[in-house]
């Protein structure tokens, strides 16, 4: 089949690999119809996550069950058309019975434990996500075997095209996960950081969950401008730290929002200046959208991270947490929990998900896809991929 492989820093390509087979009872194959590429893709491409050997990338993907394992029984049969969650969780351990996916206990097993240390003892696995998190192929690919497959897909109706449901795999979790964190209950004041897909899907799911009022943040006007069609929200350019922070106290009646969502990460724009000192310091990228979010949140606040953050920092801001009483709350979106909610809000059109993409490419255009999604080009915000 062909599939987009990662071969090193900023190297991927489409090339011909052998096909999956079913290799656990609980297994099914699952021929790709529509996948995504995603910011944490990034990482990866960029090399803030390492990967020492060529893998296939992407947990974004939908597409037709081919061939499922004896063990899945009556949960899915060939034919079905489905949505995957980008966590892989067997469904019966300790955290999964907690409805925490993203920690699962037996799907990454050469890597799992529990302190979460940079390069060991890591969570639960991920498709296409290193070998650090269970070195499972993803799904940029014509196709992907799914492990536990009896329990992460969900059937999606013929009313929904593939656009319609694809960003049920992550984005739309993850950003509803942010608000859920945030304990929106309704007229709440809510700060997003970071005008991507996550960062807009965080803004449809505050409005959901009956906020009052939404701004999202951003360095780049286009993405702003995205931002405010497809989400409603009022916008804030980011032009340095102190500005942001004051704009939304005014905005706030000096207090700061109630939530702040970060939606960035550990690699945000960076002057001169931070990259010294992340050398210095001998950090990968920076906190400081994450610092940011800590000074425009209230006090008695909550701020849910929703970037990824791969390495410690130093000189994180404990104190001001402490002073401030800040809830902090962050971690892979535990997809599993919010996916058939999700899902039932699609279908009865309480949300649009397709309307942030901008970019449609066939699987043979997939590092080319890359290209402008990482480098801003062309007003990207997202790449959908077509095998």
């Amino acid at each position: 089949m062909k599939a987009l492989v990662f071969h090193g820093i900023k190297d991927v390509r489409v090339d011909t690999v052998d096909d999956p087979k079913i290799e656990d009872a609980r297994d099914a194959i699952i021929r790709v119809t529509s996948t995504a590429i995603c910011g944490s893709d990034l990482h990866i491409y960029n090399g803030g996550i390492p990967q020492p050997r060529p893998m296939v990338l992407g947990h974004e993907f939908m597409g037709i069950v081919e061939e499922v394992g004896k063990g899945v029984g009556g949960k899915l049969k060939v034919g079905d058309r489905v949505v995957v969650p980008f966590p892989i969780a067997c469904g019966t351990c300790f955290f999964c019975n907690r409805d925490l996916p993203g920690h699962c206990e037996h799907s990454n097993p050469d890597h799992y434990g529990p302190e979460g240390g940079v390069l060991t003892e890591k969570g639960g696995a991920l498709f296409g996500y290193t070998d650090l998190y269970g070195g499972y192929n993803g799904g940029q690919a014509e196709y992907v075997r799914v492990p536990y497959a009896d329990y992460g897909p969900r059937v999606i109706p013929d009313s929904l095209t593939d656009e319609q449901a694809l960003f049920l795999t992550d984005i739309f979790p993850t950003g509803y996960s942010g608000i859920d964190w945030g304990e929106v209950k309704g007229g709440e004041f809510v700060a997003i950081f970071g005008a991507g897909p996550v960062g807009i899907m965080a803004a449809k799911s505050a409005w959901l969950r009956g906020a009052g009022r939404v701004v999202i943040v951003d360095v780049l006007q286009y993405r702003l401008d995205k931002a405010r069609a497809t989400a409603n929200v009022e916008t804030i350019l980011w032009e340095d730290r102190k500005q942001v922070i004051e704009e939304i106290r005014a905005l706030t009646g000096g207090r700061g929002a109630d939530v702040c969502v970060e939606a960035v990460g550990f690699e945000p724009e960076r002057d001169l200046l931070d990259r010294a000192k992340a050398v210095i310091n001998f950090e990968k990228g920076s906190p400081k959208v994450l610092e940011a979010c800590m000074s425009a949140v209230r006090r008695g606040g909550n701020v849910s991270v929703l970037g990824v953050y791969g390495a410690y920092f130093d000189n994180f801001p404990l104190g001001q947490f402490f002073d401030k009483g800040i809830t902090l709350r962050g971690g892979q979106a535990p997809a599993h929990k919010h996916i058939d909610t999700l899902l039932q809000y699609v279908i009865d059109g309480k949300v649009q998900l397709d309307d942030v993409i901008s970019h449609r490419l066939p699987l043979a255009e997939a590092a080319h896809g890359y290209d402008i999604f990482r480098n801003k080009k062309d007003n990207c915000t997202k790449v959908v991929l077509k095998p």
